[in-house]
């Protein structure tokens, strides 16, 4: 058994470092991928269907496991009604993707839930209750700070 070559080693270094990148990338492109499925109210499922794939499929590319062509991207941003841009939107060289916290999640499904209701009279029954307890919150905040 042989020794690598010292240029052997550095082409690894250069591998490893090129494949963390694309790593850092895949789970960008995951993440912004499950955060516009979320906005649209679509289901992994849902969205597995209409691009092709199975389930744990789409799953793998939103968890950036699993790398997705061009193609298969293409698509995606076909199906989800955004530029392929948008998927590399905010992805910084040498930053990490940032996760969406529960708190946008959240945002997020009061958003498309709220979109979903259909009578216009309780998405503004909604929309004073959230304005009521937002100047509530802001109140107390203000009470606090005195």
């Amino acid at each position: 058994m042989t020794n690598p070559s010292p240029s052997a080693e550095i082409e690894i270094g250069i591998d490893d470092a090129s494949t963390q990148r694309a790593g850092i990338v895949d789970h960008h492109v995951g993440a912004r991928i499950r955060e516009r499925r979320t906005m649209l109210g679509l289901s992994q499922q849902q969205l597995a269907k209409m691009i092709g794939v199975t389930y744990q499929q789409a799953h793998k590319y939103e968890r950036g496991l699993n790398r997705i062509s061009a193609g298969r991207l293409f698509e995606i941003a076909q199906v989800l009604n955004v530029p392929v841009s948008y998927f590399f939107e905010g992805l910084q060289p040498g930053t990490e993707a940032q996760p969406v916290s529960s708190r946008q999640r959240m945002f997020l499904e009061l958003a498309r839930n709220f979109a979903l209701i259909d009578n216009d009279k309780h998405q503004e029954a909604l929309s004073q209750m959230a304005r009521a307890l937002a100047a509530q919150s802001q109140s107390h905040q203000r009470d606090r700070e005195d």
